[in-house]
Formats: C-alpha cells, sequence, structure tokens
C-alpha cells in the first residue's frame, strides 16, 4: 500500500480476520449490533459474555456460516482454518474409536494423525471408543481434529464446557503453547474471564453490541463489565495463575509435579 508506514504495513500484513460494523438481525431481533473484530497472527482473542449474548452467532458469520444484515467480514485469502465446535453429538450406537473418529477427517500426511494428538496429549487412548473416555479427554481430540489443517487460525467455541474445572486452567495454557509453537492466531469463546485471563492477549466483553475491549486485566475492571456479570462476580476477578505442585490429567485426577507437564 503506497504511502503507508512500514511498520503499519507489516501491522496489514498481520491481519487474518478483519470484521467492522456487523449487524445480524433475526425475527425482528438485533442479535449483533455494530461489532467490531479483529485477529492477527500469534493473538488469542476470547469473546465473553452472557448466555445469549450472540458470541456464537458471532463465531458463525466470521466463518462465513451466518449472513449479516449490514457491516464486512475481510478473511487473508488462501487461509487455513481450524474449527472446533460447542458440541459435537456422536450416536451412541456408531462403534468409534479416537483414531477413526480423526480419521474422518479425511487423506492426511503419514503419521500426521499421531503427531496431533501426541500434541494435545491423547495419544495414549488413540485406539479408546470415542464414547468412553472423559469430557476432558473428547475436548482435547476434538481440539487435535481441529490442528489436522495446521490452521493459521483456530476457531474455539467454548473448549473447556465439559472439562472438569480441575483441567481447565490446564487445557488453557495447552491453547497458549499451540499458539505459540505454531505461530497462528487463535479466536476462542469462552464464559468464564478468570480462567482465560492468563491465556488470551484481547477480551471482547458481547452482550449483542461490544460492551468493553481490551487487556482481560482491564476488562475485568471495566464499569461496562461490572454492571454485566455483577460487582461480586467482577471484583472477585485477578489475574488466574494456575501455579500449585500438582498438575491435572486430562480427565482431572491429579499428577504430581514431578512427573512432568509435556503438554500444557
Amino acid at each position: 500500500m503506497p504511502g503507508l508506514p512500514s511498520e503499519l504495513m507489516l501491522d496489514i500484513s498481520k491481519f487474518l480476520i478483519d470484521a467492522q460494523g456487523v449487524n445480524i438481525q433475526a425475527d425482528g431481533r438485533m442479535i449483533i449490533n455494530h461489532v467490531d473484530l479483529t485477529v492477527s497472527e500469534g493473538e488469542i482473542v476470547t469473546l465473553i459474555g452472557p448466555n445469549g449474548a450472540g458470541k456464537t452467532t458471532l463465531i458463525k458469520a466470521v466463518l462465513g456460516l451466518r449472513s449479516l444484515s449490514a457491516g464486512s467480514v475481510t478473511i487473508r485469502p488462501n487461509i487455513a482454518i481450524g474449527y472446533m465446535p460447542q458440541r459435537l453429538s456422536v450416536d451412541p450406537n456408531l462403534p468409534l474409536t479416537v483414531r477413526r473418529f480423526i480419521g474422518l477427517a479425511g487423506k492426511m500426511a503419514k503419521g500426521k494423525r499421531q503427531s496431533v494428538l501426541d500434541e494435545v496429549g491423547v495419544l495414549p487412548i488413540v485406539d479408546s471408543s470415542i464414547h468412553d473416555i472423559s469430557g476432558g479427554e473428547m475436548q482435547r481430540v476434538l481440539l487435535a481434529r481441529a490442528l489436522l489443517r495446521d490452521p493459521d487460525l483456530l476457531v474455539l467455541d467454548e473448549p473447556a464446557q465439559a472439562v472438569d474445572v480441575n483441567g481447565q486452567a490446564e487445557l488453557y495454557q495447552l491453547i497458549s503453547a499451540i499458539r505459540a509453537e505454531r505461530g497462528c492466531g487463535v479466536l476462542m469463546v469462552s464464559h468464564d474471564l478468570h480462567l482465560v485471563m492468563s491465556a488470551t492477549d484481547k477480551v471482547l466483553c458481547l452482550n449483542n453490541h461490544l460492551c468493553c475491549v481490551g487487556h482481560p486485566e482491564a476488562v475485568s475492571k471495566d464499569p461496562n463489565y461490572v454492571e454485566l456479570f455483577g460487582p461480586q462476580v467482577a471484583g472477585s476477578l485477578a489475574l488466574y495463575h494456575h501455579h500449585h505442585d500438582h498438575e491435572h490429567a486430562v480427565d482431572g485426577h491429579v499428577v504430581p509435579s514431578s512427573e512432568g507437564h509435556s503438554h500444557g
């Protein structure tokens, strides 16, 4: 872009998604009202807000799965996107191992399946039935499936929703480690700010419109956030550091730190 400073051109080149003035209406009701959203390379952006705030709707709009009433969504050409849905129902009568489930994503290079399952820490359960694994293990399997495309952008809708509370921080740490290792951008939805505070760069607080945007610590103190969630909840938040003398396996059980922590 002629005439732009080189540092500005560099910033523009890092954009993965640029959504501006997004409006979405349904049945005469405004679900999303004039929302701006950008995600850049290597950046973790988290959408938070109460139920019905429009978080999943905005995600679907960004992915091109929902029509806009107004505004625009620009996505970098030829971008690879890995998507982890909020939930995935598998017929309980369908015999399906983790290996086979990952294989349903299509053809992949030799060793790819093993590599991504190892990356998210569930390689030992590769031959287990998808119906017999824990909620935390299932979420990591879904994360592995999203990583198969070597995405430039990971889109994660409530990635920790089925995870025991003891394993949620580890899952967010894993997402941060994946971002650091792969350099991808991450756009995720979460209902719990204090858990993602140390694992995100930018927070958008959504309640059909943007209530506040910024660094998670700043958002936690924003009057609009306090008004939305109440002073008791907002006042209890602090940067969440999961530092202690033990860790949690993906099924939630306690593992002494001396056993190592290779997967976040």
